[in-house]
Formats: structure tokens, sequence, C-alpha cells
């Protein structure tokens, strides 16, 4: 995978997000917190992971009304159009999605143990959990 930051859209996975939910809309963002939500799934693997953090990212942006850390100019303008409370309800779902991202049953975190950016990457991540509260 390619990774150039520690941002959601920073890598591959979440730049290729960004036509799922330009294509999809509020689906994607419902598909990829429902994944790792499943009580099937013991391992979150880092691809489903980063689904999960631009899919909460997006929903920030629309919740907030704040599309400042959207890297997409068509993904902007989708988040402006579209109705906050038709996606509210995706909000718990993004909460939990994203602490399991972030717990010991993901891949993720144990990418991140090791490199210079891994505080900032955590630091990210729970800024967005805590925006989702």
């Amino acid at each position: 995978m390619n990774l150039w930051g520690t941002g959601p859209f920073d890598n591959d996975t979440g730049q290729a997000f960004i036509q799922e939910a330009l294509q999809d809309g509020a689906y994607a963002l419902q598909e990829a917190f429902d994944v790792v939500l499943d009580p099937d799934m013991d391992w979150i693997e880092a691809e489903e992971g980063w689904r999960v953090l631009a899919a909460a990212e997006v929903l920030r942006a629309v919740l907030k009304g704040d599309t400042s850390r959207l890297v997409d100019a068509g993904l902007r303008a989708w988040v402006q159009d579209v109705n906050a409370d038709e996606l509210a309800p995706l909000q718990t779902s993004a909460r939990h999605a994203v602490k399991r991202v972030l717990g010991s049953e993901s891949e993720l975190p144990d990418l991140w143990e090791d490199e210079a950016d891994a505080q900032a990457w955590r630091t990210g991540a729970e800024q967005l959990l805590a925006a989702l509260s």
C-alpha cells in the first residue's frame, strides 16, 4: 500500500474510498462501518481500517459542515450537497468502527507502532473519534 501521510486519505485505500463515496453516497459510508462492526470479524486488516477512517472523516465533514480536511474537490461538493440529518444516524456506527480500528484487534496500530509519525497518526484518529462523539 502506498502511504504518504497520516491522514485518512493519505494512502491508496483512502483515495479509492473517495470514488466509492462519490458513486454510492451514504451506502459507502455505512458499508465501511458495517464491515468492521461485523461480530464475526476477529481481525481488521489495514485496508478495512483505512476505509473506516476515510468514511468517518467524510461523515465528520457532513455533520460539522467543515470540508477543510477533505482532499478532493468532488468530495467536498458532495458533502456540501448532502443533508446532514440523513447521515446523522451513522454517527454511532462510525464511533464504534473507529474505536475498533484503533484497538488491539486491528492491523493499523501495529503498522504504525514503529513509525516516526505514529503519534501523529494516533492523535489524528483520536481527534476524528472525538469529533464524532
